[in-house]
């Protein structure tokens, strides 16, 4: 590991100028880097290998990673857990945090937790209703929102408090985030919400998963007419389908995600889908990689974590670029002997 990646793990370091965290990822996207985020989902299980093993299938290809909190209301290892064991081997990761399940005064506790840890980024969630995992009868607490809690946390950070009004020692030196979902209606609103999370204090954004670049184009038009690709940094979403029975059950069954009947053809009509939907993601990535305004991609390959080095590689994506991961100056070194 080099020093300056080392020192992504230390809270105390002092801060590069115009910048909120010390993080890798903040400061690949303000040097104009095309970045590539992932998302690693939590095991269900108390065994650090298991995360490990999970992350090995980035290294080399992704600049930071995603530790999911409870996505669909389903129950998993926390994400601050998941980020504070990928910081200790040098990672970068991104907490995400969902308003569903704890209060304000949980949420600030893990924030300064996770920061004390290493953490550099935060995801900002509201978060699925509970109905929609495997404890429906658990208590919902939504004590705060996507927006809300970007305004608590950015408080936090730029004025060392906690939303009380007590003071901090240290605030959480942290690179905020937000979703957006450019591809589901009312389209011509998504736009005005985006800039609502920025006004919030969003500086990086991901979005829901594009398999209509079209809608994207259109989005991205409004956005840049708004200013908002110069206040914040945004990462389109992108994953690889299985298969077009697949496709059909995520569109009618995940709320949000948009795929055009073309895609769900196009898969059908595969003599391999799983390899189809994986040269499907490559095609959006290029062309994702090509709209004025795109800062990155965010990658979400649920049960196919194996394929994102692949799929990323084919894509020449990072043309030429290898993301920091464990052992990658060991393997430099290796090569100059």
């Amino acid at each position: 590991m080099s020093a300056g990646e080392r020192d992504v793990q230390d809270p105390t370091r002092a801060l590069k100028p115009g910048h909120s965290s010390a993080g890798h990822l903040e400061a690949l996207l303000r040097s104009g880097e095309f970045a590539v985020t992932a998302e690693l989902s939590p095991p269900d299980s108390s065994d650090p290998e298991e995360v490990f093993r999970r992350a090995r299938f980035f290294d080399g290809c992704v600049d930071a990673i995603n530790a999911t909190d409870g996505s669909g209301a389903n129950c998993h290892m926390s994400s601050v857990a998941v980020c504070a064991l990928l910081t200790r081997l040098g990672y970068s990761t991104v907490m995400q945090v969902s308003c569903r399940d704890r209060n304000r005064i949980a949420i600030q506790g893990d924030v300064l937790g996770g920061a004390a840890m290493g953490v550099a980024n935060v995801l900002c969630l509201t978060g699925d209703g509970v109905q929609a995992g495997d404890h429906p009868q658990a208590m919902p607490v939504f004590d705060l929102e996507s927006i809300s809690l970007l305004q608590l946390l950015r408080g936090m950070r730029d004025e060392a408090r906690f939303q009380s009004g007590r003071k901090l020692m240290l605030p959480p030196r942290v690179f905020l985030g937000a979703a957006e979902n450019p591809f589901a209606p009312p389209l011509e609103y998504r736009p005005q919400r985006l800039a609502k999370k920025i006004a919030a204090g969003a500086q990086f954004i991901q979005t829901q998963y594009c398999y209509d670049i079209e809608r994207l184009k259109t989005f991205m038009t409004v956005a840049r007419d708004l200013g908002l690709p110069g206040c914040a940094f945004i990462l389109v979403g992108v994953g690889p389908l299985a298969s077009a029975r697949a496709a059909e059950w995520i569109r009618t069954h995940v709320p949000g995600v948009y795929i055009p009947d073309a895609v769900i053809a196009r898969l059908a009509g595969s003599q391999d889908q799983k390899r189809e939907g994986r040269q499907i993601c490559i095609e959006i990535i290029q062309h994702i990689r090509e709209i004025e305004g795109v800062s990155g991609i965010h990658v979400m390959a649920y049960r196919q974590e194996e394929a994102v080095a692949e799929i990323i590689q084919q894509s020449n994506v990072l043309r030429g670029r290898v993301p920091w991961y464990p052992g990658l100056d060991a393997a430099r070194a290796g090569t100059e002997d």
